[in-house]
């Protein structure tokens, strides 16, 4: 009798783990074929955005090298180099306000700790672009919205406001034990040495992911950018030379360098991601056993 149950419960249990890997796999099929759909876009010979097949009836690697020869009208290796140059200077600038407010509200405790963290809260609540307009007028007033300055002026957009994303960070934080601070205090450190020789170590997992999401922002932005830029073309970022490639007037001859775009500008994500993973994986064991 005990062995019967057994065997049903086995096979309840079967059953169970069964339809949940069939669901997973639907799933993984319906992510994916956008993502397949583009990268076979961007080999196919035909030009157009309309297609009677899903497979290219030929394939051909011109839409990626018209993309670096055919700079009259959509100049992408200028865009590509404006869009990394904002990405790295504001992803530096963002991590380190993020991890620094995140281990000041983790750590200190101060009058209008609170206050900041609500009002974080309430304003997180809020798009960002409501607020463009304005950023545009006060980026205008003092200057920054013309010539070489516009790189300026979204790298400021970009980390200006990334203290404001401190909640995960300091989550982080707050499970590293307060005793460990109070330890190397003890022994003569600054808060500074604790937060760039201990904590900092520590929280590897934290840092990665704060480098990534930083990297991402201003690397996929379209609205902030847009808005900045205006008609200047030579400071455009890859969001807005892509979005130019689908206007009525390009979509016809530019649309499968569009997806060639696409594939190009999701490599240094996937780069830096695989390049960081090694550091993810090992700051979080070290974590656990610390």
């Amino acid at each position: 009798m005990a062995g019967k149950k057994i065997q049903s419960a086995k096979r309840k249990r079967f059953i169970n783990n069964s339809i949940v890997h069939v669901i997973l796999a639907v799933l993984a099929v319906i992510w994916v074929f956008p993502i397949v759909w583009v990268v076979l876009t961007s080999f196919r010979a035909e030009q157009g955005s309309y297609v009677s097949t899903f497979l290219p009836q030929s394939y051909t690697l011109d839409n990626y090298i018209r993309l670096f020869t055919d700079t009259t009208i959509l100049n992408f290796p200028q865009m590509f180099m404006n869009t990394l140059f904002i990405a790295i200077f504001s992803c530096i600038l963002s991590t380190f306000y993020v991890l620094a407010v995140s281990y000041c509200l983790s750590r200190l405790r101060f009058k209008l700790r609170k206050p900041y963290m609500n009002m974080s809260m309430i304003l997180g609540l809020f798009p960002g672009f409501m607020s463009m307009i304005a950023v545009y007028f006060i980026l205008k007033a003092i200057g920054l919205t013309e010539g070489n300055l516009i790189k300026l002026a979204l790298i400021l957009v970009y980390s200006g406001g990334a203290g404001l994303s401190f909640q995960i960070a300091k989550g982080f934080f707050d499970t590293i034990p307060i005793a460990v601070d109070e330890a190397a205090l003890l022994d003569g450190c600054t808060r500074w040495q604790i937060f760039t020789k201990i904590t900092l170590p520590l929280s590897k997992p934290i840092v990665i992911y704060t480098v990534l999401t930083s990297f991402m922002a201003p690397w996929l932005d379209f609205i902030f950018a847009k808005v900045i830029c205006r008609a200047n073309s030579d400071q455009y970022t890859i969001a807005i030379g892509l979005w130019n490639m689908l206007q009525k007037e390009y979509i016809d001859n530019w649309y499968t360098c569009f997806a060639a775009g696409a594939v190009l500008i999701s490599i240094p994500i996937a780069a830096l991601f695989l390049y960081m993973q090694r550091y993810y994986v090992d700051g979080l064991s070290g974590a656990v056993k610390g």
